[in-house]
């Protein structure tokens, strides 16, 4: 049996993971749906997150953790999942990038973020300069992030999406052979996401090899869509 952390995205919680965690855990698998710092119910103050106090809650995490995990990082929060395997890489059985920034030492994720001309995200950002943190208008939440998933996703977006700290996006990643490139990496890509989009996903993968990519034909938000079929790609690649 595996355990599994699941690592959510902007603006988002441990809620991502509602539909992933009973399939998994009815298999007998361990699961940990965290919400990270100053996201979610954790209510450290936004404007306090940077990149190496959030992997550093993460580290703690695994440490309290006896056997090896499966680390999932969704979306701009494989930083975390890269980060997190350069100082633990012992304790990660696998890397598991959902539609998620895969980004090479010494880079960011603004980095590429930017070079996502054809996301629909982008101009409904809304920033706040005095907690360094932005949020997302509730008006591209259905065509941006969930175009297939049902509609009482969508509803329960409006209600608990919150703020996303801009720091964590702009820190480089600092990343080595040795240790973050000795755990194994597997991509899932979202072919019809709008969010991150498979150009910029294809472009991140092709530049850091992964092990294996799949592909899933849906939204930014296969955890919402199309569970059962995610949670079998998870099982296939902890099993690899």
């Amino acid at each position: 049996m595996k355990t599994f952390i699941l690592i959510h995205g902007s603006w988002h919680s441990a809620w991502n993971w509602h539909k992933v965690v009973p399939i998994l855990e009815n298999q007998g698998h361990k699961v940990y749906a965290i919400d990270l710092p100053g996201m979610g119910r954790d209510k450290t103050p936004i404007k306090d997150i940077t990149l190496k106090s959030s992997v550093e809650e993460l580290c703690k995490l695994i440490d309290s953790i006896e056997e090896k995990v499966v680390l999932v990082g969704h979306s701009k929060n494989g930083i975390m999942i890269s980060q997190v395997a350069e100082y633990r890489p012992e304790k990660i059985e696998k890397l598991i990038y959902l539609a998620a920034y895969l980004i090479p030492n010494g880079k960011t994720q603004a980095d590429y973020s930017s070079q996502d001309v054809n996301g629909v995200l982008k101009p409904y950002v809304t920033r706040y300069p005095e907690t360094n943190s932005h949020t997302l208008q509730p008006e591209i939440y259905k065509e941006g992030l969930y175009h297939d998933c049902d509609d009482d996703i969508y509803q329960m977006a409006r209600m608990i999406l919150g703020h996303e700290s801009v720091l964590t996006g702009n820190t480089p990643l600092e990343l080595t052979e040795e240790n973050y490139g000795s755990v194994p990496r597997f991509y899932i890509e979202c072919t019809e996401d709008k969010a991150v989009t498979p150009f910029i996903q294809q472009k991140m993968y092709e530049e850091t090899p992964c092990e294996k990519v799949y592909k899933m034909q849906t939204s930014h938000s296969p955890f919402f869509s199309k569970p059962q079929e995610l949670c079998a790609i998870f099982l296939e690649i902890a099993h690899h």
